[in-house]
């Protein structure tokens, strides 16, 4: 998830509603399959489904509004379904949505389950993600950018567009071409209408001033998530299971130092904090630390299982390099 964000998050336990799912389920007849673009979706077994997407998010630390966010679409388009089959109408719903928070906080690896839960729902045909940045939008020369956004929404049709740090086109003023790239979205939602999801990414202050830029957008993203950084304890949480997913430990002395890096690393960065990614960048350097460390400790020998697992205080050197 580029590093952003993993670990352990809420158990099935915490939410009966699924429970109630499939007693309404197995009071009903079988339906048969249809897909539908406003709002119906394919039959399939839902619990299964929810239960390994729910795994995924499961793996993600914190994010209690955003994992319920996600349950709360699952919920609505199984709610489509039944909906229909009893001849009932099914409006459509707009998935367009806008991510706020600090670097990694899980806002891509959310965005990728997103996308392959709502292709698996059938809303979206193929599922993937397209993950853009400035560049990749705005053009050198009039025109050059509309003919880029509209190349790169149509390499999005069927999934989702990723927009990274999206408040840059709005930061040039009325001569800059990210206005063009905007209007270009814009209008990209209206003429692709259910054929993607365009999700705007960035930090809280500069997407809400964003948003403000031009008062029919905030409309266009009924679904505005906001990703909170991590406390203290989360972090050390996600680097133990970083360090576990590459089969190291950490001693309890090395967490003990990890923690008072962390403290003090947050407080320096304040509002500039990379969360998960700075973990993660810690861990690696950690690792090759720990590596250097055996080498020279073991000239003439093989280290053990364990000591080729362990990560021990003296590795999580504090600096940049």
């Amino acid at each position: 998830m580029n590093g952003r964000g993993a670990a352990a998050g809420k158990r099935p336990e915490e939410r009966p509603s699924r429970q109630i799912n499939v007693v309404i389920r197995s009071q009903e007849p079988p339906s048969t399959p249809e897909v539908d673009t406003a709002g119906a979706v394919k039959e399939m077994p839902y619990d299964s489904l929810y239960q390994e997407i729910q795994k995924e998010l499961d793996q993600l630390v914190g994010l209690d509004s955003i994992k319920e966010l996600v349950f709360e679409i699952y919920a609505f388009l199984q709610i489509a379904k039944m909906r229909s089959d009893a001849g009932l109408q099914s409006s459509s719903h707009v998935y367009h949505m806008i991510f706020k928070g600090n670097p990694g906080t899980g806002k891509t690896t959310v965005a990728r389950i997103v996308a392959k839960m709502l292709q698996r729902m059938g809303v979206l045909s193929k599922g993937h993600l397209i993950e853009a940045e400035r560049a990749d939008l705005v053009g050198e020369y009039i025109g050059h950018t509309a003919q880029k956004t509209r190349d790169l929404v149509k390499k999005a049709l069927g999934g989702i567009l990723f927009v990274d740090e999206a408040y840059s086109l709005a930061r040039g003023g009325e001569k800059d071409f990210g206005k063009e790239a905007i209007d270009t979205l814009v209008k990209a939602m209206e003429d692709q209408k259910n054929q993607f999801i365009l999700i705007l990414a960035g930090y809280s202050d500069e997407m809400d001033f964003f948003l403000n830029t031009n008062p029919g957008l905030p409309s266009r993203f009924p679904l505005q998530l906001e990703f909170p950084d991590y406390t203290i304890d989360q972090l050390i949480q996600i680097s133990e299971l970083m360090a576990k997913e590459r089969d190291y430990i950490l001693m309890p002395q090395t967490i003990f130092k990890m923690k008072q890096h962390l403290i003090a690393a947050k407080e320096e960065s304040l509002d500039n904090f990379s969360n998960a990614r700075y973990v993660r960048n810690v861990i690696e350097r950690s690792i090759r630390h720990q590596a250097v460390r055996l080498l020279n400790q073991y000239s003439s020998g093989q280290p053990g299982r364990l000591e080729l697992m362990t990560l021990r205080p003296e590795d999580l050197k504090i600096g940049k390099k």
